[in-house]
């Protein structure tokens, strides 16, 4: 299989080209490469990687490939509350790009990263894919709209598919620590303090960044009929956790280290939990391979390994807002308005 991966070279596509790569699959990357001093462990290079912005891509680019998976935007709700403008010109009108010219160019299957950000505030309900969306943040907006756009293009010759990813953890060669699961444990290794600006009760659905590779890379290559125009939650309904259970497992980990509630934050609407069951029963056969609670102490392992300090937590090196800020001026220039 031919596969094109945009965002290669960000958090979860060094996963993604690594697996690939392993099951021996033609690889072309496609990436701004805006992150490259957040690396943290070796990364595995596609055949081809190209440092261009996708809305430089052209159908030529895309001929002779069996799959896109479409990585590359804004990732989080932090950056589309500071460039909420920015957010919308590359994670909508972007992705559009980027599907209307793979589809020009016969490909037949648009893997799409979504986002369970989407549903915005659960109370107390578990949401399935058929459940209200009510996203309360740019970002999150912009993923649902993505979904509506792609499914306009939807034909028996292209199927886009939208995968929901619970809300990401876990180590990758390019490093965030903007995640809460992450953050929270850079700062007790490097501090020995949990640092909550939270309550703690806020829920979220949280799954592993090389999970949601594998989960891109199974549905690149699902039978049609099974995926063909359909959104999938990604992550397990047990990986369901309030903020403080994710605490817990932190000081577990890191023996010595406490809690410490800054009451800094505003109260957090981002609260909701997540049913993944369509996922489950459509494709019994894929199993997630791995927990929270041993991500965290892979996390640990990795802080051990390469160091974590508390100047590392709060600089750009591994938080994509600051890093955006620092690098804003050639980053708009890229995009093109």
């Amino acid at each position: 299989m031919r596969v094109l991966v945009t965002g290669h070279l960000g958090y979860i596509g060094p996963h993604v080209v690594r697996l690939l790569r392993e099951e021996g699959h033609y690889v072309k990357g496609v990436d701004l490469n805006l992150y490259e001093e957040s690396r943290f462990d070796p990364i595995t290079l596609p055949d081809e990687s190209i440092v261009l912005d996708e809305f430089d891509l052209t159908q030529k680019d895309f001929e002779g490939y069996d799959a896109v998976v479409h990585l590359a935007g804004i990732s989080n709700d932090p950056i589309g509350a500071f460039a909420p403008e920015l957010t919308w010109r590359v994670n909508l009108d972007g992705s559009m790009h980027v599907a209307r010219m793979a589809k020009a160019a016969g490909v037949p299957r648009f893997v799409f990263s979504s986002s369970c950000s989407i549903y915005g505030k659960s109370g107390d309900k578990v949401l399935g894919e058929d459940d209200e969306i009510a996203p309360i943040t740019d970002y999150g907006r912009t993923k649902i709209d993505g979904e509506r756009a792609l499914s306009a293009l939807a034909d028996e010759h292209f199927s886009p598919v939208y995968l929901r990813n619970a809300t990401a953890y876990g180590a990758s060669p390019r490093l965030r620590l903007d995640l809460v699961v992450n953050n929270l444990c850079a700062w007790a290794y490097a501090t020995g303090e949990v640092r909550i600006i939270s309550d703690g009760t806020p829920w979220r659905p949280l799954v592993h960044c090389e999970d949601i590779a594998r989960a891109c890379i199974f549905l690149g290559g699902a039978p049609k009929e099974k995926i063909h125009d359909q959104a999938f939650n990604i992550g397990m309904t047990a990986e369901n956790y309030q903020v403080r259970d994710i605490v817990d497992l932190v000081i577990e980990a890191v023996p010595g280290s406490k809690a410490v509630y800054t009451g800094e934050g505003s109260p957090d609407n981002r609260d909701y939990r997540v049913d993944f069951t369509k996922f489950a029963t459509t494709f019994p056969e894929f199993e997630f391979k791995h927990t929270v609670k041993g991500g965290v102490r892979e996390l640990v392992e990795g802080f051990e390994k390469h160091g974590m300090t508390e100047a590392l937590i709060e600089g750009p090196r591994y938080i994509r807002l600051k890093t955006l800020k620092n690098k804003m001026g050639a980053f708009s220039a890229a995009v093109r308005a």
